[in-house]
C-alpha cells in the first residue's frame, strides 16, 4: 500500500467521531489538509505522512511507537516534533514551550508545524468571515492570546536558520498577517 494512503486510512481511523473545534466539520479534515500543502511545497513522502498524522499521537490512542512500527523511525521523529509534550499543561505553558522549540527544529519539522499552523489559521480567517469576532469564542483563549502566539510563532521561526527564507515560511507569514493585520499608527 502507498505509505500516504497508508497514513490517510490511519489517520482517519484514528481520529474518527472527533470534529474541529466548536464545528461539525470531520477532524479528519485538518491532518488531510495539512499533508495537502506540505504535498503543494514538494515535501518528502515522510513528511506529508507526518503531516497527516501529525495529531494521533496528541489526540488519539496512537502512539510514537505504532507509527514507527507501521511508517518508519523518520516520520515517528517527526509527528513526535509536532506534538505538544505534555498535553496536561497549562496553555500559556504549552505554547511557551513550542515557541522555544520552534526556534531549533529541523527543516522537515518546520514545515510540518508550518503547515498545521497555516491550515489552522485558514480555517479561522473562513469561519470569521461567516461568524466575526464570535469565531474567538471557541477558543480557550481569545484574540489577544492567539494573536500573541502566533506571532510569536513568526519570531521564532525567524531565529530558526533551518527555515530562513523558506516559501513555506513566507506564506505562514502572510497568513497570520491576513488574520492579524499589523495596526497603521
Amino acid at each position: 500500500m502507498d505509505k500516504i494512503d497508508k497514513a490517510l486510512k490511519v489517520a482517519a481511523k484514528a481520529h474518527q467521531g472527533q470534529v474541529r473545534k466548536g464545528t461539525s466539520i470531520p477532524y479528519i479534515v485538518h491532518p488531510v489538509r495539512v499533508g495537502m500543502i506540505l504535498q503543494e511545497y514538494g515535501c518528502s513522502e515522510d513528511v506529508i505522512c507526518a503531516g497527516i498524522l501529525h495529531d494521533t499521537v496528541e489526540d488519539t490512542e496512537v502512539t510514537l511507537s505504532d507509527i514507527s512500527i507501521l511508517f518508519n523511525e523518520n516520520v515517528a521523529r517527526l509527528v513526535e516534533g509536532c506534538s505538544e509534550p505534555v498535553k496536561e499543561a497549562p496553555w500559556e505553558e504549552r505554547k511557551e514551550h513550542t515557541l522555544k522549540y520552534i526556534m531549533t527544529v529541523d527543516k522537515e519539522t518546520g514545515y510540518v508545524i508550518c503547515a498545521d499552523k497555516m491550515h489552522n489559521l485558514q480555517s479561522i480567517i473562513e469561519d470569521k468571515k461567516e461568524s466575526g469576532d464570535a469565531i474567538w469564542s471557541r477558543f480557550n483563549r481569545g484574540a489577544d492570546l492567539q494573536e500573541w502566539y502566533y506571532r510569536g510563532i513568526l519570531a521564532s521561526f525567524a531565529k530558526n536558520e533551518n527555515m530562513q527564507e523558506t516559501n513555506i515560511l513566507q506564506t505562514l507569514i502572510e497568513t497570520v498577517h491576513e488574520l492579524f493585520p499589523e495596526e497603521e499608527s
